[in-house]
């Protein structure tokens, strides 16, 4: 038995024909106590990050840093390889806006850019860690098991700095790889992560 809605079949014989929804959960993490790094897996702890998805999205809710004007960045890897220096080419931008009107203006950031650079990536720069302010936003990556090409990403975060002057920051880029990656790290350049969530999508084919 089919049904069908607005002359659309959405189920025959118990099969669905059209699309559930785009953005698939896959694993949340939650601080319950300050830590160094936040990981995800491929095949560790219920983590996909492989060809299932071609899109992968990281969302960063209230990153709160233990130290002040710490930075919040990323790095990946291939394999069984736990070094997180894969090779990153990068650009980045950001609007600021002080809560005293000054200063306000948007530039290209330089310092936040990698060019075949192997660090870790910046994603916010000088986040405060007073007790309001936090560091959210998301991060995707494009087929990231794909030996054909090279693994673009893009990403948006929203902070505060210590002196309570807030930033819009967008930052993209592409891993210089066509082998598969199979994790990713989160971490703070100094200091720990004391508090804060990212949960891991997978985007479904439109």
């Amino acid at each position: 038995m089919a049904i069908i809605s607005n002359g659309t079949t959405i189920t025959d014989a118990g099969a669905f024909s059209v699309g559930l929804g785009s953005l698939v959960l896959i694993k949340t993490i939650t601080l319950s106590s300050a830590a160094a790094t936040i990981d995800f897996l491929n095949g560790a702890s219920s983590v996909v990050f492989d060809s299932t998805y071609p899109i992968y999205k990281f969302q960063f809710i209230n990153i709160h840093p233990a130290t002040d004007s710490a930075t919040f960045s990323f790095q990946v890897d291939t394999g069984t390889n736990t070094s997180y220096n894969q090779t990153i080419t990068s650009t980045a931008f950001r609007a600021i806006h002080d809560e005293d009107d000054s200063p306000a203006n948007v530039s290209y950031e330089g310092g936040n850019d990698l060019a075949q650079g192997t660090d870790f990536q910046i994603l916010a720069n000088d986040v405060g860690n007073d007790n309001d302010q936090s560091c959210s936003g998301y991060l995707e990556i494009v087929n990231p098991s794909s030996s054909t090409f090279t693994k673009n990403f893009m990403g948006e975060t929203n902070f505060a700095q210590g002196a309570n002057i807030f930033f819009n920051q967008y930052t993209a880029g592409y891993v210089n790889t066509t082998t598969a990656l199979t994790r990713i790290r989160f971490k703070f350049h100094s200091g720990n992560i004391q508090t804060g969530t990212i949960n891991m999508y997978g985007i479904k084919d439109s």
